[in-house]
């Protein structure tokens, strides 16, 4: 399992979340909200701090990451962040 990041993204989150280096952004399950992999379910994003990290990405001295209780998740899926232009909010694909 694999974060990929796109470069409008990681804009986004230094200019939406004021991200800065040495932070730590996490991908959280949420109950509620539409998913294309687990009905009933989303991703949502908040700054914290690892506690179990289950894969990770550094980018700009930032780490990305997603808790190994929210594994299930992703159902063996890649996530791909990118931002919806249209939205100006970030998108969420999945990939085996």
């Amino acid at each position: 399992m694999q974060i990929n990041i796109s470069q409008d993204a990681l804009n986004w989150f230094k200019e939406e979340m004021e991200v800065a280096p040495g932070e730590a952004v996490r991908f959280f399950v949420r109950y509620g909200g539409s998913s294309k992999l687990q009905p009933g379910f989303s991703l949502g994003v908040t700054k914290d701090q690892p506690n179990e990290m289950a894969v990770k990405i550094e980018e700009d001295q930032v780490t990305y990451f997603i808790e190994q209780s929210d594994v299930w998740y992703f159902d063996g899926h890649n996530l791909q962040v990118s931002v919806n232009d249209d939205l100006h909010e970030l998108d969420y694909s999945y990939e085996k």
